[in-house]
């Protein structure tokens, strides 16, 4: 039996995934997960990145789907969040982004410009 293509994301998702994979460091960790599941002080070790950081950085990776946390018991009685990657699938063509484009809701419309700190908004009334 042939297997179904995953689902066209909608606009909303597919800029969260983008969004999220749209940083070194965040590409590095699914990087990292593929190979094995692990926590987060092996992680930050393994990636050279501060625990704070990378928390910020998985915080992002799980609100777009991309990994998920578990928390365990080890043996000692502590409680340990270990992380695996969620398996994603994302064909990304013009006709993708298109589709995508399509289902966007408003929610992103006053979100800031990176490089000018203005917000779509300003920038477009500016254009006037």
């Amino acid at each position: 039996m042939p297997e179904v293509p995953p689902p066209a994301p909608t606009g909303d998702a597919l800029l969260k995934i983008l969004t999220a994979l749209g940083n070194p460091h965040r590409m590095r960790i699914v990087a990292a997960l593929v190979e094995n599941r692990t926590y987060v002080s092996a992680l930050a070790r393994e990636i050279g990145i501060s625990r704070p950081l990378l928390h910020m950085h998985l915080q992002r990776l799980e609100a777009a789907g991309l990994v998920t946390g578990t928390l365990e018991s080890a043996d000692d009685g502590k409680t340990v969040k270990y992380y695996d990657v969620t398996p994603f699938v994302c064909e990304l063509t013009p006709h993708t982004v298109a589709r995508a484009a399509a289902t966007l809701t408003d929610d992103g419309a006053g979100t800031a410009d990176r490089g000018t700190g203005r917000s779509d908004r300003g920038a477009k009334e500016e254009a006037k």
